[in-house]
């Protein structure tokens, strides 16, 4: 495998890992814009605007857009963060320059009246869709409060409000704004010759308008409290909790991924171990979160909602006992085969380096292979855990419950 980069004069970034021993190509546009980077006044509008790049060009309607991706038997998508917005696809090599092309002229979309208006009422459609998911409301919930007063408060679908008060307008100025050349990186890794993605991107995307955005990463200082939503017709309470984490260009993000896969993973965790073995809980898991300037732990818990305050204790517990005397050596050695497990199963497609390749750059201007996420895994100590500990304990800051109970 060899690494490129390219910076064209507009300031487009074009990363790559080229792999000549697999069978495919995969490639995407990494927009660094997301919910922490609009207004309160266009909230939701970055995940609108990621349906609406595929309803067409001036030159290509939305059918022309799908036909065209399948055709090629493209595997295609887009997926909008608090901090990216993402536009990919996976290709067999003798169809790239075709595919490229098509993603690429999307990426400047005609964001016509009429396609606005339509998708408008899917995205209402979908906002009410995962309001009847207590899980993913309590999420949404939670990122509000505890990063209250921040850009990271922001909802990534919006409010019904926001939407229905979005117009065509707000959302061409907002894609004027934050599409410039400088704030993507178009990230390639597979099977293609590295030419043939220059030239390619020298034809498609030279012409398009420099300039970059700039993003606010201050440090959140977390509000903290607790916050209980009863809903009608739910069986189990639904409890999400945050505490500060290391983010995402700190060297102690290592030590964080690993410690939520000792605590936290959804098997042979000491989670796992202590409530969902035993019976107490459908779910208990930690997961770390990495941000620009922020990062974040969060618990999730799905009991029964009489036994929800007894696992909440025993979490804060459990949570003490890791801050003050750390992990087990068995435990880290079991973490770490994990995780070694999951980079290169991952890594076997070029799928699966995309994403790696792609967000390293967008956040550290660092290019990392396989080999050196192994290795650096591998000199994981209890004593960097300890010492990631000291600086961030597990804690139980910022609370939201849904279901039944009307009070924890």
């Amino acid at each position: 495998m060899k690494f490129e980069k390219v910076v064209l004069d507009n300031g487009l970034t074009i990363v790559g890992e080229i792999n000549p021993n697999v069978h495919s190509v995969a490639f995407g546009f990494f927009v660094r814009t997301g919910a922490r980077d609009e207004t309160t006044g266009v909230s939701g509008v970055s995940h609108f605007l990621e349906h609406m790049v595929f309803k067409g060009t001036e030159t290509r309607t939305a059918a022309d857009v799908n036909r065209l991706f399948d055709e090629v038997g493209a595997k295609y998508n887009a997926s909008t963060s608090e901090e990216i917005t993402l536009y990919y696809a996976a290709i067999l090599p003798e169809y790239f320059s075709e595919t490229f092309a098509l993603l690429a002229d999307i990426m400047y979309p005609s964001l016509r009246d009429d396609d606005f208006n339509i998708e408008k009422n899917v995205i209402l459609e979908e906002i009410g869709m995962y309001d009847d998911m207590p899980a993913f409301s309590a999420y949404e919930k939670l990122m509000e409060s505890h990063f209250r007063g921040h850009p990271l408060s922001q909802s990534i679908l919006g409010s019904v409000e926001s939407i229905q008060a979005l117009t065509a307008d707000q959302m061409r100025q907002y894609h004027r704004e934050h599409y410039l050349a400088g704030n993507i990186t178009l990230a390639v890794a597979g099977n293609i010759e590295w030419s043939e993605v220059l030239d390619l991107v020298n034809q498609h995307c030279q012409h398009w308008p420099a300039g970059q955005t700039e993003r606010d990463i201050t440090e959140a200082t977390p509000t903290g409290g607790t916050i209980v939503i009863p809903k009608s017709g739910t069986v189990q309470e639904h409890v999400a909790q945050l505490s500060p984490a290391p983010p995402s260009a700190s060297p102690l993000r290592f030590a964080a991924e690993i410690l939520s896969v000792i605590v936290g993973d959804d098997s042979n965790s000491r989670l796992y171990w202590e409530l969902i073995e035993p019976g107490d809980a459908e779910a208990a898991e930690l997961g770390y979160n990495d941000y620009d300037g922020s990062g974040a732990f969060m618990t999730f818990l799905s009991c029964r909602p009489e036994d929800t305050a007894r696992l909440l204790a025993k979490i804060g517990e459990l949570y003490d006992d890791i801050n003050q005397n750390g992990v087990t050596e068995a435990e880290l050695e079991q973490a770490k085969n994990k995780v070694a497990s999951r980079i290169v199963l991952r890594s076997e497609r070029p799928m699966g380096r995309l994403s790696a390749l792609g967000s390293n750059w967008v956040y550290r201007k660092q290019y990392r292979s396989v080999e050196d996420d192994l290795n650096t895994l591998h000199q994981l100590t209890t004593d960097d855990i300890a010492e990631m500990l000291k600086q961030y304990p597990l804690g139980q800051q910022s609370t939201v419950a849904i279901g039944p109970l009307e009070s924890l």
